[in-house]
Order: structure tokens, then C-alpha cells, then sequence
């Protein structure tokens, strides 16, 4: 980027934030989409703070997701769930990764809605596979058939993904190429054209 280029982008971000006001981008999408690096990435270049529900949720619980699941069972850790996501929307903008079942609960959809802009991330099955096989610490995948298991929830999960605001394809791409994708879908669907970079 030469000098001329930086204050547009200054301009762009700046003005990205000012649509954004009090909402957050929320990513959602199935573990392995990439939601808590790609945040990361769109946290780093718009200056917002960057918040994991996952991670909020262990710190609270003082238990990792796969204990929770095993202590309480999987609507017990949704209701928890919806309840550290409202906590989180209601403290103003930044970049929140969501779990891959958070968008699934109708009460943190309306959350999500009224709070922030939701982003799916979009893989395809061989992708997610690719990625998951590597962590052993997914509690849905503990199966003997997990890519039977990924495929029910693509089948089961993904046309309640497709109510998000926005969806931006992740593939076998860079991590910043895939966040810069994210800012500008987010971008056009603030009515702005201009791309925002770091």
C-alpha cells in the first residue's frame, strides 16, 4: 500500500465503524469454518476488540466445552451459551466467533439480530474434515463415523446459517484474503463500496 492509499483505507475503516456504531460482527458457521482466526484477522483491521464465546464460556464456567458437555449435557451448555453471547453483544462493538450451535438457538439469533451484523462462514464438507480431523477436543465429533457426523450438520445446520446477514465462502486461502472478503461483504452490506485494509 503506498501513502496515498493509507488515508482512503483510514477513511474507509473509519467510516465502516461509524455504520457499525454499537453492533458487533458476529461469524457463525460449523467448527472448523475458521471463525475464531478469520475473527481475528477482522478484529486486527478494524481496531475492535476481539471476543471468542467459547473461550468466554470456559472462563466463566472455570470447564472446558468438552467437560461442560459431558457434566451437563448439550442443552444445559446452550442455555449457558445464550447467556454469555447476550452478555457479550450488550458491551458494545467488537468481532465475536461463535460456537458452531450458538446460531442454531432462536433466543441468540434475535440476540444477533438485534445486536449486531452475522456473518456465515461457508465450507465445504472436505474442508471442515480437513481441518477438525486435526483437534481431538470436539465433543459432536467424538463418533465413529465424524464425517457422517459433519455432514448431519451441514444438512441439519446450514439453511439456519443461511439467515445470517451476509455468507463469504472459506476455502483453502490465506487467513487475511478470507477476513478482507469478510470486510467488504460487510462493507457493501453497510451500503458502502470502498474495501477496508489494515
Amino acid at each position: 500500500m503506498n501513502a496515498q492509499q493509507a488515508p482512503a483505507k483510514q477513511a474507509d475503516r473509519a467510516a465502516l465503524l461509524d455504520r457499525l456504531g454499537n453492533r458487533s460482527i458476529v461469524l457463525v458457521g460449523l467448527m472448523g469454518a475458521g471463525k475464531t482466526s478469520i475473527g481475528r484477522k477482522v478484529a486486527a483491521a478494524l481496531g475492535l476488540p476481539f471476543v471468542d464465546s467459547d473461550h468466554e464460556i470456559e472462563d466463566v464456567s472455570r470447564m472446558t466445552i468438552p467437560e461442560l458437555f459431558e457434566a451437563y449435557g448439550e442443552p444445559e451448555f446452550r442455555a449457558l451459551e445464550q447467556r454469555v453471547i447476550a452478555r457479550i453483544l450488550e458491551s458494545g462493538p467488537k468481532v465475536l466467533s461463535t460456537g458452531g450451535g450458538a446460531y442454531m438457538n432462536e433466543h441468540t439469533r434475535a440476540a444477533i439480530a438485534s445486536q449486531g451484523v452475522s456473518v456465515w462462514l461457508k465450507a465445504d464438507l472436505d474442508l471442515l474434515m480437513e481441518r477438525v480431523a486435526k483437534k481431538q477436543h470436539r465433543p459432536l465429533l467424538r463418533d465413529p463415523d465424524p464425517r457422517g457426523v459433519l455432514r448431519r450438520l451441514m444438512d441439519e445446520r446450514y439453511p439456519v446459517y443461511a439467515l445470517a446477514d451476509m455468507a463469504v465462502v472459506t476455502r483453502d486461502e490465506t487467513k487475511d484474503v478470507i477476513a478482507a472478503e469478510v470486510i467488504d461483504a460487510i462493507s457493501r452490506h453497510m451500503g458502502l463500496s470502498g474495501e477496508v485494509d489494515e
